[in-house]
Formats: structure tokens, C-alpha cells, sequence
């Protein structure tokens, strides 16, 4: 088992390492299972793989989804027409390993988690090839039980260290956080902006005095200068919101995944 510290050498640890080791930074987009279906997002993540992305998010829907802002409500309730069972996204993970490599990791709230069973979310996850998942309501401190299942079946737990939280907190987060620390670039929902806020270098400052875990920041980042200014001070980027209102703006779902890469490559830098 994983020490507090260790990037460690699970399939997201792994990558971090392969980063650091070429001097390289983390591509992490964002996009919500299940919209527009789960075949589309089957399509989608090999193409983010291909684009240069180095671990996706994978968004479960929940019908309260309290740290999310209007872009990726929308998504989470397209999806939730489909009245997916939790199951199904597992499904769509599975069928995602047969063509990518690329890791994978959930993000959702403790509802669902819950109804569907810890352990049964577990087990099932990782015999699916996830790798993680970042549960945005459980906290460190209320997450025991949740953590040591997670970590009995070989799964990262990643959790959020936000501006508003003081050393001791994050203390607390970087023990009980494996795979890498989520840093939010700022206090409020998710939601894309025009520039990053200040308070993103002294809070993963504060994060980087506690652990030797990667540090990823999201929330907000929407074009290509703000995740090259995130990679100046972090070990990788997230991008939400901004690749999801890409996706909404339709058009012929067949061209979705190619142009969901054109948008990846540009935010990254990695060509045309």
C-alpha cells in the first residue's frame, strides 16, 4: 500500500512520474459521462488520450451537484435522461480499456457512492480500469471508511485543497490523499474565467509544504496561457467547464470526439 507522499506506482502515479522525469506537465480535461451518451463518451476519451491529455476525469452525474456551476449541471442533467445506472459508467470504463491506456479517474459526490455501495463501487471500479476517483462531499476527516476501501482495491483517493483552506487542513488532506492533491484555483463552483485568481501559487504553496504528491489545480482554467501558468507553479492543469461548452455546441455527434481533440490540442499546446 501507497505511503502518505508517494506518487507511487499506480497507473496515475506512473504518469506523474513519466512527466516529471521529461521535465513535462499534466493535461487533465474533464468531461461528464453519459453526454451526450455513453457511446460518444467511449469515442471521446481515446481521442483526449491521442490529443496529449495524461489522466481524464470521468463525471459521474448526480442530480445535486452542489460544486458545479451552470456548464457541467447541464451536462450532468443531459446525462441523467438516459437514466444510466451507476453500473453502466463502470461499463463504459470497461469498453474504454480496450483501446486506451490513459488514466482514468471518477468524480462525483457521495449520493450515488453511497447507494451504489463502497465496496461494491470499488471492486467493481477497479475491475473496470479506474483508477481514482475524487468524491468532491467526502471530506478527510469523515472519509475512513471510504478511503480504506478505495485503497484495499489498489484505487487513489484524491481530494481538494481549496484558497480558504489553512495548513492544518491541508495537512490533514495530503495524509489522507494518494495519486495526486486537487488544489481549486478559487472559492466558489466550477466554471470557466478570464484569468486565474491570485490565490492559486500561495495556496499550492501552502499544499507543496505538507506532501510530495502531485498537484493538479482546476476550476476555471479555459484557454492555453492559463494552463501554461498553472504548469509554471503546479504538476498539472484541469480543464472543466470550457471543454464541456465545447461539447454542448453540438453538431454532428459522429465529428464530437475529433472535435473535442482539436479543442485539447489547442488548450495544450500539443498541435493541430
Amino acid at each position: 500500500m501507497l505511503e502518505q507522499g508517494e506518487t507511487g506506482t499506480r497507473r496515475i502515479g506512473k504518469m506523474f512520474n513519466r512527466l516529471r522525469a521529461r521535465g513535462e506537465k499534466a493535461f487533465i480535461p474533464f468531461i461528464m459521462a453519459g453526454d451526450p451518451d455513453l457511446e460518444t463518451t467511449v469515442r471521446i476519451v481515446p481521442e483526449l488520450e491521442r490529443a496529449g491529455s495524461h489522466i481524464v476525469e470521468l463525471g459521474i452525474p448526480f442530480s445535486d451537484p452542489v460544486a458545479d456551476g451552470p456548464v457541467i449541471q447541464r451536462a450532468g442533467m443531459r446525462a441523467l435522461r438516459h437514466a444510466y445506472a451507476l453500473g453502466d459508467y463502470l461499463g463504459a470504463i470497461a469498453d474504454i480499456r480496450k483501446v486506451s491506456d490513459v488514466p482514468l479517474m471518477l468524480f462525483s459526490y457521495l449520493n450515488p457512492v453511497l447507494q451504489y455501495g463502497l465496496e461494491r463501487l470499488a471492486r467493481e471500479a477497479r475491475a473496470a480500469g479506474a483508477d481514482g476517483a475524487l468524491i468532491t462531499d467526502i471530506t478527510p476527516e469523515e472519509g475512513a471508511e471510504y478511503r480504506d476501501c478505495m485503497r484495499r482495491h489498489d484505487l487513489d483517493c484524491i481530494f481538494l485543497a481549496a484558497p480558504t483552506s489553512g495548513s492544518e487542513r491541508v495537512r490533514r488532506i495530503a495524509e489522507c490523499s494518494t495519486g495526486f492533491i486537487y488544489v481549486v484555483s478559487r472559492a466558489g463552483v466550477t466554471g470557466a474565467r478570464q484569468e486565474l485568481s491570485g490565490t492559486v501559487r500561495p495556496t499550492v504553496e501552502r499544499v507543496r509544504a505538507h506532501t510530495a504528491l502531485p498537484i493538479a489545480v482546476g476550476f476555471g482554467i479555459s484557454a492555453p496561457e492559463q494552463v501554461r501558468s498553472v504548469w509554471e507553479i503546479a504538476d498539472g492543469a484541469v480543464v472543466g467547464s470550457a471543454l464541456v461548452a465545447e461539447m454542448e455546441k453540438g453538431g454532428d455527434a459522429a465529428g464530437l470526439p475529433a472535435r473535442v481533440g482539436a479543442f485539447c490540442r489547442w488548450l495544450a499546446g500539443t498541435g493541430a
